[in-house]
C-alpha cells in the first residue's frame, strides 16, 4: 500500500476525553476512517502511514463516520504516535 491510499483509508484522528484516555489505558488510538475499509486494510494504512505495528483493531459505525479503535504492542508506543500526530 502506498502513502496516497492509506490517506484515503484514514481520514483523521477522532480525539475526545475518552479517546484520549484510552491511550494510557489500552494502548488504544481512534481514528475516523473511510466507510469501506476493512480492518486489514485500516492496520496496512496506519503502518504505511505512522511506522507502528498494530495488533488489533476494532471497528464501529457512527454519525461521525465510522471509527477504527487500533490497539497498539504497548502503550509506549501508542503514547508516542499520539504525541507525533498531535493528539497529546
Amino acid at each position: 500500500m502506498n502513502v496516497d491510499q492509506a490517506s484515503k483509508i484514514i481520514i483523521k484522528p477522532y480525539i475526545t476525553e475518552k479517546t484520549f484516555a484510552m491511550v494510557e489505558s489500552e494502548s488504544k488510538i481512534c481514528f475516523i476512517v473511510d466507510r469501506s475499509a476493512s480492518k486489514p486494510e485500516i492496520a496496512d494504512a496506519v503502518n504505511t502511514l505512522y511506522k507502528e505495528k498494530v495488533t488489533n483493531v476494532n471497528t464501529a459505525r457512527t454519525i461521525y463516520g465510522k471509527k477504527a479503535f487500533v490497539q497498539f504492542e504497548n502503550t509506549e508506543k501508542a503514547r508516542d504516535l499520539a504525541t507525533k500526530i498531535g493528539m497529546l
